[in-house]
This record gives C-alpha cells, structure tokens and sequence, in this order.
C-alpha cells in the first residue's frame, strides 16, 4: 500500500534532507522497495482476514455460543488461538506498516518550486484512500473497512514526520493511556449502574417501595443485560437480509456502516494512532528494514511472546466472562480486560514482526517469503479483492454461504484466499508494476496515468 526507497539507512529517517535533494516528484520504482517491509506487511494483510472472516461469514451470536459454550471442540479451539494470538495484532502491524509507510512516502520527495507540494501529494493520496474506503463499505459492503479510518488518521501524521524515534514511541504509549483512560471512564459508569440496579435489587428484596430513580435504574441494568445476549428474532432477521439480493443487503448494512464509522473514527482513534506512531518509531530505529541483529531480533520475539501471549490468553478469558455472566463479570472487576488489549497488540505485534525477519534471514523458505513480499507489494488490491471474494462467497446476492458453515470451517475459506493472493499476486508482478488498485490510487493521487507494464 504504501512507497518508499530501499537505500534508506537508519540515520536517513526522520528529518534528513540530503534525501529530499535528490528525489523528484513520482512513486517508487519497483526496485528501490524495501522487500522486508513488503514482506511484513504481506502478512499482516493475509492475516487481517483471520479477523475479518466472522464478520464476512458468521453471524456474532454464532460466537458468543462457542465461548460461553463448553471448553473444547474445533469451534472452542479455533476461538481461542484467533483471540490469544491474533485478534487486533494483524490489524495493529499493519497499522505500524502504515504509519511507516506515510513517512517514507514523504522521504520519496522534494518540493518543487512550481506545481503541488508534498502535503499537497500526501493529503490528496489521504483523501482518495478514504473514498476508497467509502467504497469498500458502501459498494462492495465490507462493514469492517479499514481504508476510511486510516486516511482519516493517515492526516494527523505530517505534523509528527521528522519526530525522533523516541518522542514516537512516548506520543504511541500515550495514546494508548489515553485510550485506556477513556475505556475507564467508561467502566466505572458502567459499575455505576449496576451499584444501582443491585441497591434497588436489595431494597426491593426488602419490601421498600423503590424510588422512581430506583425503578429507573433497574429498568436500565435488566435492558442492558438483554442486550448482552442474542436476540433470536434480531439474529433471524440479520440472517434472512444476508441470504437477499444486493439492494435488501446494502440497505441492511447502511445504518451499521453508517454508525460505524461514527462510533469508531470518536471511540477508536487511539487505538489507530497508537500504533501508526509506533510503526513510525521502529522504522526510524531500522526495525522494518532488517537493520537490527539477529541476536537482537530473537530477544524481541521473546520478550514480545513471554509478555503478549500471557496477555492475549488473560484477554481471552475476560472475553468469555463478559459473554457468560455480564453482570457478575461488572460485580468482580474494577478494571475491564478490554484494558490490555492494546499493551498486548504492541508486544504480539513486534513478536510476529521478528519471527518473520529471523526467517528471512535464515533462507528457509524463501520461496514464502517472496511470495508474502508479493502480496505486501499488491496489499491495497489483495484488502479489496478479499472484500470482493467474501462478499460474494457469503452473501446473497452471490454464493449465498452466509452462517451455514462453523466457526472453524470459515478459516478453509481464508486458507484458500491466502493461497490464491499468494500465487496472484506474484504472477501479476511478473508483468506488472503495481496492482490494479495501486496503479489507480497513483494515478488519482499524482493526478498524471502511471505507467503500469514492466
């Protein structure tokens, strides 16, 4: 998705204006991409749909029946590792890989005395992303798009371009706390009423007449809890509008899409920045461009593992008390385990990023690891064609598969996409410059058709 040169040293990041002096105006050529970087954010994007695949297929009640049932099968399986080791992480890396991403893109140029300047290039690139995601949402009826919330965020970036390492890593870690601060806020109002609810409970056990604020606050606590749990009439009527054409689906889907861009650009602009900044950070320190030891790399999978995957199984858990007993999950905890979520992103996240680098660097299959740089280098095209592939798998208006397989027979499906973008992807580079997408996203952004044969 994104451009930059592969002759960067770690000195040359952030701020260094030698570069700029002798760089004109244009994209990337192939062979100055930094194939650890493409490679990285092949994975990520492959293992972005591992989380998205539910959305496609399933509906969420079909879930909640899996964690809140008994302790085993491939169903309770499957859950438990998508939760524990990649939930939230493939999104997060590729949020790290864009936020690198938009500085190098910066780095690729100079300013020109004449003509648009580079924020003029970075901004109108940033707009048409988020047409983009428009339409992945709206056309092609991805709910979970990402494209719309990171050409939002994308824009808060510039300001931070030449920030050293450091201050990066400090402004992610504070985003993070600001996150948590808000999701506090929000638990601790959410205790309120359940301290609430229980005194009108007693009372109530007690004879007392209740109050109307009591009774309000009962009311309140018994909706929510409704609310927790599957709605059979709202599930069949989510399944009866899936299994339609594409006009009932795209009307179903509005206001969800709708609300959910709202909800998430107020709600989870932390969680995005947080880990833009990051990203920018480890491509300052070389962490993305294979600048680091080996030595180095193998006590970052470590701490990165030791620390996320204990996190990542706690995480777990907490999920499965919230859905089991949602009231007696309030009564416990101070302090949600939603709260760990993005501390355990950053070290999963880092951890994947260093498994990848120690193999490359050990050859063992590098056919793989060409193959994944391939699919990094086509990442705008491959998050729109898993759209249009599941999209029409699953819904009506197309294969019509929608909640008819279970939790762990919709990852056959995501192993089939992998190895079709796998192979797809290389073989288009063989011809092509850019994927589809890419070459249009170019063309729009430098407002001039790229050239697009090798």
């Amino acid at each position: 998705m994104n451009e930059y040169s592969a002759s960067l040293s770690p000195q040359d990041l952030p701020g260094d204006k030698s570069i700029a002096a002798n760089q004109t105006v244009k994209p990337v050529s192939t062979t100055d991409r930094i194939k650890t970087v493409d490679m990285v954010r092949g994975f990520a994007l492959l293992g972005i749909l591992l989380m998205n695949i539910p959305g496609f297929g399933i509906d969420w009640s079909e879930i909640q029946k899996v964690i809140t049932g008994p302790r085993e099968g491939k169903d309770f399986y499957t859950a438990a590792v998508i939760f524990t080791f990649f939930d939230g992480t493939m999104r997060g890396l590729f949020s790290m890989l864009f936020g690198a991403g938009m500085v190098l893109f910066m780095m690729n140029k100079k300013e020109s005395p004449i003509g648009p300047t580079v924020a003029d290039y970075y901004y109108r690139r940033l707009l048409w992303l988020v047409l983009f995601g428009l339409f992945n949402a709206y056309v092609l009826l991805w709910s979970g798009d990402i494209l719309f919330f990171y050409g939002l965020c994308g824009m808060l970036l510039f300001s931070f371009r030449k920030i050293k390492p450091v201050w990066l890593i400090a402004i992610g870690f504070a985003c993070i706390c600001i996150g948590m601060l808000k999701t506090q806020f929000w638990y601790d109002e959410l205790r309120g009423k359940r301290k609430a609810y229980t005194e009108a409970i007693v009372a109530e056990k007690s004879k007392k007449e209740l109050t109307p604020e009591q009774q309000g606050a009962r009311a309140e606590w018994v909706e929510m809890e409704k609310n927790q749990k599957p709605d059979t009439a709202n599930v069949n009527r989510n399944l009866r509008k899936m299994h339609s054409g594409y006009t009932t689906v795209w009307t179903h889907l509005l206001p969800h899409n709708v609300n959910a861009e709202v909800n998430y650009m107020y709600h989870g602009l932390w969680d995005m920045l947080c880990m833009m900044f990051i990203g920018m950070a480890l491509l300052g320190l070389g962490f993305f461009s294979n600048k680091f030891s080996t030595s180095t790399y193998l006590m970052i999978l470590l701490v990165g593992y030791g620390i996320g995957i204990p996190l990542g199984w706690t995480f777990f858990n907490g999920l499965i008390g919230w859905n089991t007993s949602f009231g007696s999950y309030v009564d416990e905890f101070r302090a949600p385990h939603f709260q760990l979520y993005d501390f355990r992103r950053v070290f999963l996240c880092i951890g994947h990023a260093s498994v990848l680098m120690l193999i490359y660097r050990s050859k063992i299959v590098p056919w793989l690891m060409r193959a994944l740089a391939n699919v990094g280098q086509m990442a705008f095209t491959n998050y729109l064609v898993q759209s249009i592939i599941c999209t029409w798998f699953f819904f009506g208006y197309g294969f019509d598969n929608y909640n008819r397989l279970r939790l762990h027979q919709l990852y056959y499906v995501v192993f089939a996409v992998w190895i079709f973008q796998l192979i797809a992807s290389t073989i288009w580079l063989k011809y092509f410059r850019f994927g589809p997408f890419e070459w249009l996203w170019r063309s729009l952004t430098y407002w001039k058709r790229q050239p697009m044969k090798l």
